[in-house]
């Protein structure tokens, strides 16, 4: 079975980005009846600044490391501050060996406040995931406050349209499922090894 990743580079809970990404890896998992696993910052734990190295992180950090480069495909969400990415989102990407990216396909996505925050997806997140020779999809996903509703629910009609074409850009690279049970789960890893599953019917 593929296997899918998804990381937020928030540090914050609740938080738009990593709604924005788990909403994402809801789509892809239920387009191909996989699971997907969706991780944070604070996921990475508290080492994660002083780490100079992958292996001087704590253990949960340096399997989620294990866990993105030996993806099939990976989600990768970002919020915008001043117009770029956080630091310890860029941190923590550097502590991942170039190569171990090389050709795996990405979706990129990016939250910020309003539209002058947009290109930040074009500008920052799409060269970086350029040097480490990933495949970016061609659809790159930007959200606003205002395309959230009450609990970060996504409420834009156009931004959930962009995000199915965005998904559908998976296909060349993602097996579908389609001979497993009818029902499906994304599991949203949080903090400490526990995690939430989020059930739904494949063809509903």
């Amino acid at each position: 079975m593929s296997k899918v990743i998804a990381l937020s580079g928030s540090f914050n809970r609740p938080s738009k980005t990593t709604a924005l990404v788990n909403h994402i890896g809801k789509k892809v998992a239920k387009k191909f009846g996989i699971e997907v696993v969706s991780y944070d910052l604070l996921d990475v734990g508290t080492t994660l600044g002083l780490a100079q190295r992958a292996d001087k992180l704590e253990p949960n950090g340096q399997r989620i490391i294990e866990e993105l480069t030996s993806a099939d495909a990976l989600i990768i969400g970002s919020p915008v501050y001043k117009g770029s990415y956080p630091g310890l989102f860029k941190h923590f990407i550097d502590l991942i060996e170039p190569e171990r990216l090389y050709g795996k396909p990405v979706l990129l996505s990016a939250t910020g406040g309003g539209d002058r925050h947009a290109l930040m997806v074009e500008h920052q997140l799409r060269p970086l995931f350029g040097f480490f020779m990933a495949h970016s999809l061609p659809t790159a996903i930007y959200a606003a406050a205002r395309d959230f509703g009450q609990d970060n629910e996504i409420q834009s009609p156009d931004l959930i349209a962009r995000i199915d074409k965005a998904v559908d850009q998976f296909i060349p690279f993602i097996k579908a499922e389609t001979a497993h049970s009818s029902e499906q789960k994304t599991t949203v890893q949080r903090a400490r090894g526990t995690h939430d599953v989020l059930p739904f019917a494949v063809n509903s």
